[in-house]
């Protein structure tokens, strides 16, 4: 059976820029998602002429141990090296709360030290604290110190937090609270590797980014394995600009053309349910047609259908 991530989400309220987003739940892609946003501040970065820095902070993942997203962040470390720092803090092994060391502590306690001096210093535009949830949520640091600090961040500084159990302190100051849920679990091909279909869905916003973060990941195993993992982007219901992944796109693109196709289709209006024209059910078909297509040519190694789900 196919995988099926869930992704729900709360807007309160909606900001441009400066947004403190929460990405937590049971469901696999809470750093997938963060790295989909990492991606779009880079690509609205190149566009405006100007570059935004981004410092990736890890907690409760230490060396020796692999890590879901390590290809994406290889991905992203490979194509923009100058505006991406990186910080892995904690030990590999998995532990629950009887089994916290002075380590642990002292990890976190590292970690956080150098996200402040992130935050102080003004130099990032993009701090993203993965896993932060689960170290609050250990009582590793302290819930009062970290909301303190976060809401005293710089007013354009981009703070992206994952992992499970977010306290209801770091949801309160959330501009974006975003839920992973897994209403299907990823079986195995037979080879131990997950296969599938990912489906995300919801009135949340945040599903176009969190598919980018994946396609992300995706160019990073074909690179890791020195192997040409093709992507295509397929979008209906798109047909203008001024999208929020198109900054994304733009990057990806920019970054691996040999490992990139998109494609949209679609007018350049918001379409409702009982106002379609013959011009949107055209464009539909047109839209399929390449997907049907990309499918049977086994050119691909990930196909991304964006907003297939309401057209």
């Amino acid at each position: 059976m196919p995988e099926i991530g869930i992704l729900t989400a709360q807007v309160i309220p909606d900001r441009k820029i400066g947004q403190i987003h929460v990405y937590d739940g049971h469901g696999k892609g809470k750093s997938q998602a963060a790295l989909g946003v990492v991606l779009r501040s880079i690509g609205l970065g190149i566009a405006e002429k100007r570059q935004n820095r981004v410092l990736l902070l890890q907690f409760l993942k230490g060396p020796g141990r692999e890590y879901s997203e390590d290809a994406a962040i290889g991905a992203l470390r490979r194509a923009f090296p100058h505006l991406i720092d990186q910080v892995r803090t904690g030990r590999a092994e998995f532990f629950g709360p009887d089994q916290v060391q002075p380590f642990d502590k002292k990890e976190a306690r590292r970690g956080w030290d150098i996200a402040r001096g992130a935050i102080a210093s003004g130099f990032y535009s993009v701090l993203v604290l993965d896993e932060l949830n689960p170290v609050l949520d250990l009582g590793l640091l302290p819930v009062t110190e970290v909301v303190s600090t976060l809401q005293q961040k710089p007013q354009d500084l981009e703070v992206i937090i994952t992992g499970r159990g977010a306290p209801p302190e770091i949801l309160e100051i959330a501009n974006l609270h975003s839920e992973m849920r897994a209403h299907r679990r990823p079986e195995t091909n037979g080879n131990g590797r997950e296969s599938g279909i990912e489906i995300y869905t919801g009135a949340g916003k945040g599903k176009s980014t969190s598919a980018l973060g994946r396609a992300l990941q995706a160019i990073g195993q074909g690179i890791s394995r020195d192997l040409s993992h093709r992507v295509l982007i397929m979008q209906w219901l798109k047909g203008g600009t001024g999208y929020t992944e198109d900054a994304a796109i733009r990057a990806l693109h920019q970054s691996y053309p040999h490992l990139i196709d998109h494609h949209r289709c679609g007018r350049d209006a918001i379409v409702w349910r009982g106002k379609q024209q013959e011009l949107d059910y055209v464009e539909a078909e047109r839209g399929w047609e390449i997907a049907q297509a990309a499918i049977a040519s086994g050119l691909y190694k990930t196909i991304i259908l964006d907003e297939l789900n309401p057209t």
